[in-house]
């Protein structure tokens, strides 16, 4: 930029209140220095995971052991000086340091000297681990009450008498003199485990199938720097805590078919006394048959109620009681003749089979009474409302759950959403408006019925971004044995997605036709046991759904993806089934990853590359705007600065 600019008014006003920040000459440069600086050290490591599926235990080792990358670095320090065991202790003390410490109290391992070599392998692990970023950035990242003590222990360096060395020793002396190297191991652990991984992505799918999705919540409340692309179970939930009772039904239907009631009941306070009391006053017993077989009749029909409300679904063919053949115990659909288990469906009015009984209103009213009352309930979906959205464009990349729906041709298909016929990033954007809407506009509004629906066809709608099925089949799973009527025939995208040429097109759809952009993907479990690869299109797509939920093991033949993304490239873990968080801890047992290097940077991706160094060149201009406006005196500065 030139030393002369003509400014104008709008800039001089903006200009004016930036400079309330940075009032003086030397202000400026040293910021603009500091931000130049940021701009060319290595991008930070991003992971990405999806379809957790409430397999909370497995995600929370993966957590801590950062996929893997802390047992990287730990190989990286001490892999020529510590055998295989001794790597391993000090991986557990960094994965759970509260409980390991525990655990070699109690076995009489912990000791003075055990302390003091404990604290300077883990500070030298620290020491790599925050090697890429910034002095300011780490301090940010420390625990506040050991953030002086530990930035000086990272920042040791020998001198001509090793004063330094000497000094940092005896800090270490006194916090083990003073009983406090349990706490600054804690710390430590904290430090390294949060440095390792600068930013994750969870690509949709967090809830059902597996037992304690609300923990999982918690943890990513409390991550450092998460953001979360909805998947179709996520978008069930905040429909349910949207007020839609289709949304609460099928998420009552999944948690107890699945076996999984202690989500609702401990987790949330959502109690299902009153339906297992209905189920067992009407299906004569309250096991877990006939309390799915209860809500699974309610759900039939305010699915019903919902399709017949908005015809602009195209769903009629999911209105399934009325075809019923009571007498033949049979069923027509797509134009076929089924036989069913049981037509024993005693809340099933033929003239009118898709109105609730009162007893079935009646069980309705409370669960959407305890879902809107549930503090916890809306504390989780608020956070996936603040950190999440339909799909996100991050650093180049793309990524989003489900699906962008397209046609056989390759042409991306029209969908009717709010009386506007839309496709591709418009249909994207108008469906998370109204997922918005849904949740956050009074319960006035005339439309948040019309809002709330749509949420469930968000969760399973023909043409749904976040379902890419045809249909959900849930009817004919429960009562028809021939499993050709279970099928659930994917959008052609599924296929399409195979195709570089149209992956490319999708991207150019989200202004991200770069190459280094990619498609990140979950949702449909990848069969890796079958010799299917996650990569598609030449790499320019990857699907990262390997089946967390135990559930999926069968299919997938392993335990999950993590896809890492750091300054030297890209590469995808495969993980092994994880045994539990004890032997883990008792017995070092780590989960089993195995690393695929699939694409290597030719020259390192430095900040300046990324998103967040857009922002900060940006930031560069404004602050060069400012200096020359103080230099050439069309603002003053507020403070004093050397004459230069």
């Amino acid at each position: 930029m030139s030393n002369t600019h003509e400014f104008t008014a709008q800039e001089l006003k903006y200009l004016d209140l930036l400079g309330e920040r940075y009032p003086t000459i030397q202000d400026v440069c040293t910021e603009i220095i500091n931000l130049q600086a940021i701009l060319n050290l290595p991008k930070g490591t991003e992971h990405f995971m999806s379809d957790l599926h409430g397999e909370y235990e497995a995600f929370l080792h993966i957590l801590n052991n950062c996929s893997g990358v802390i047992r990287e670095k730990v190989d990286l320090v001490y892999g020529d000086k510590l055998s295989e065991k001794e790597r391993s202790e000090i991986c557990t003390l960094i994965y759970y340091p509260e409980e390991k410490l525990r655990m070699l109290k109690q076995e009489g391992v912990v000791c003075d000297e055990w302390y003091k070599e404990t604290l300077y392998q883990l500070i030298e692990v620290c020491k790599i681990t925050a090697s890429k970023y910034t002095r300011s950035k780490v301090r940010k990242a420390l625990p506040k009450e050991f953030s002086y003590i530990i930035d000086e222990l990272l920042h040791a360096q020998p001198d001509e008498d090793n004063n330094q060395l000497i000094y940092h020793s005896k800090i270490i002396d006194t916090i083990i003199n003073i009983d406090n190297g349990g706490a600054f191991i804690e710390a430590l652990a904290t430090l390294i485990k949060r440095l390792a991984v600068d930013h994750l992505h969870i690509v949709g799918d967090i809830f059902d199938r597996g037992p304690h999705a609300d923990a999982i919540m918690d943890l990513l409340i409390d991550h450092h720097a998460v953001d979360v692309e909805w998947g179709n179970h996520d978008i069930l939930w905040m429909g349910a805590a949207s007020g839609s009772e289709a949304c609460i039904a099928s998420v009552v239907r999944n948690s107890v078919a699945a076996g999984n009631m202690a989500t609702l009941e401990s987790g949330y306070g959502i109690s299902l006394r009153p339906l297992a009391m209905f189920a067992h006053e009407t299906y004569g017993g309250s096991s877990q048959k006939e309390i799915t077989m209860a809500i699974a009749m309610i759900l039939f029909k305010l699915e019903a109620q919902v399709i017949l409300r908005h015809p602009e679904y195209g769903m009629e063919d999911r209105l399934l009681l009325h075809r019923i053949n009571y007498e033949n115990k049979s069923i027509e659909i797509d134009g076929k003749t089924y036989a069913l288990t049981s037509v024993d469906f005693p809340t099933v009015d033929r003239d009118s089979p898709y109105e609730l009984t009162p007893a079935e209103r009646r069980v309705m009213d409370g669960l959407a009474e305890d879902f809107n009352r549930s503090e916890k309930l809306h504390r989780h979906m608020q956070f996936l409302y603040e950190k999440g959205s339909i799909y996100k464009r991050f650093n180049q990349n793309l990524l989003f759950h489900g699906c962008i729906p397209m046609n056989p041709d390759g042409t991306l298909m029209r969908v009717v959403v709010d009386g506007k016929s839309v496709s591709g990033r418009e249909l994207m954007d108008l469906s998370e408006k109204i997922a918005r809407q849904a949740y956050f506009s009074p319960r006035r509004n005339p439309r948040k019925r019309e809002y709330a629906d749509y949420m469930w066809y968000l969760w399973c709608g023909k043409k749904s971004p976040l379902f890419g099925r045809a249909k959900m089949t849930t009817f004919e799973r429960m009562f028809i044995e021939d499993k050709e009527a279970w099928e659930e025939k994917k959008n052609p995208y599924y296929q399409l997605y195979n195709s570089e040429e149209v992956c490319r097109m999708l991207l150019r759809e989200f202004d991200l036709d770069t190459p280094f952009s990619h498609i990140i993907n979950g949702h449909v479990p990848v069969r890796a046991k079958e010799g299917e690869s996650p990569l598609k299109a030449g790499g320019k797509l990857i699907v990262i759904d390997g089946g967390f939920c135990q559930a999926y093991h069968r299919t997938t033949g392993i335990a999950g993806y993590t896809l890492i993304y750091n300054s030297h490239g890209m590469r995808i873990l495969s993980h092994e089934a994880f045994e539990n968080t004890e032997k883990a801890i008792t017995e070092n047992r780590d989960i089993k990853s195995h690393s695929d290097v699939f694409e290597t940077q030719k020259y390192r991706v430095m900040v300046m590359d990324t998103d967040i160094g857009n922002n900060i060149s940006n930031r560069i201009y404004d602050l060069t705007l400012l200096l020359n406006a103080y230099r050439q005196g069309v603002l003053v500065p507020r403070g004093r600065t050397k004459q230069e």
